[in-house]
């Protein structure tokens, strides 16, 4: 990444040298909202190295071990102190150094793990929603109005789909494709879909009008098209006085593109105003836990399916780790010994 790393472009030799449009190409292999972190993380630790007096590029082994360890006197989750090392090791395989030698940062992050553990920290974690929780959210939305008619197909359609915040924001009108059971929908880009091979979900209609998903997004699209919308992204800005894509100068997607930070915003506002245990926890992920709880407790959960339709790897561990929550009722093998 261009813009993580002060990475000479222009060698004396040629066989060195990258152009503009390769340098565009590296940038756009990284999602824009990990490119943001990178960068930040990258600033906090020249920062530190300047106050240090140690070289971040290329950073020794004892420089990384430190630098976890000044996170970690910080009382940071262990997950966020991973975050730097993996912008640490980013900014140093793009500007040719290959990877650091992070040995000693992981044995420090390791032994501040189970410090942590000790003395109470747990990892966060966005909780699932319930469908009951969603139809609650659902009845808060005011479906008069085109953000009541917006938030409520990305609730409906966010959690059928079992979508990720960022794979949200990113559809676009031409990603639909109605089916005479529903609605197919391409994911072009996703997180774990590094070469953007793509993926298509079916969506069926459901059972419920107010939260099914097909009719949702249809009434959405049927209020872009009332405003002249019909190609571009599919969810878009709405600002304070109603109006639609506006983007301020110099702030936001210029096309009015939602982002995955408003789909998190979305799902909190609807979650408090439902009056919701916890409600500020709740965030875009919660569709993607609920979705994937919800499946597996299912009467004919296929484990499978529910990896695929959600766009999970195979054995995927944060899947696992889901649907853990369900089974540690269902399968309890406490259960079931005669106690």
């Amino acid at each position: 990444m261009n813009d993580l790393t002060p990475v000479d472009r222009a060698p004396a030799a040629r066989d060195t040298e990258l152009s503009a449009a390769a340098w565009d190409l590296i940038d756009e292999a990284t999602p824009a909202t990990t490119r943001r972190a990178y960068r930040e993380e990258w600033a906090r630790f020249t920062r530190w190295c300047e106050q240090q007096q140690r070289t971040p590029l290329p950073a020794t082994a004892q420089t990384l071990a430190e630098y976890a360890a000044n996170l970690a006197g910080r009382d940071l989750a262990p997950s966020s102190i991973g975050k730097a090392m993996a912008a640490i090791t980013k900014a140093h395989q793009t500007a040719g150094h290959g990877e650091p030698d992070r040995r000693g940062a992981r044995e420090v992050l390791r032994g501040y793990r189970k410090r942590y553990a000790r003395n109470g920290g747990t990892t966060k974690r966005a909780p699932a929603l319930t469908l009951t929780a969603l139809q609650a959210m659902i009845a808060t939305l005011d479906p008069t109005t085109l953000i009541g008619v917006r938030d409520r197909a990305i609730l409906v359609l966010g959690f059928a789909m079992g979508a990720r915040r960022s794979e949200i924001a990113a559809l676009n009108l031409a990603d639909l494709e109605p089916h005479p059971e529903g609605l197919q929908v391409t994911v072009r880009l996703s997180k774990t879909d590094k070469d953007g091979r793509g993926r298509i979900v079916a969506v069926p209609y459901g059972s419920n009008i107010a939260t099914c998903p097909v009719r949702s997004v249809e009434q959405w699209r049927t209020a872009l098209a009332h405003h002249g919308r019909d190609t571009g992204p599919l969810f878009l800005r709405i600002d304070r006085h109603g109006r639609l894509g506006h983007v301020a100068t110099g702030k936001g997607d210029p096309d009015g593109r939602i982002t995955g930070e408003t789909v998190a915003a979305i799902v909190r506002r609807a979650a408090v105003a439902a009056g919701l245990d916890a409600a500020t926890a709740f965030s875009g992920h919660s569709l993607r836990r609920g979705f994937a709880t919800a499946a597996y407790a299912a009467p004919d959960a296929d484990l499978v399916r529910i990896a695929r339709h959600g766009g999970w790897k195979e054995g995927s561990a944060a899947l696992f780790g889901y649907l853990e929550e369900v089974d540690r009722w269902r399968k309890n093998p406490a259960a079931s010994i005669g106690m």
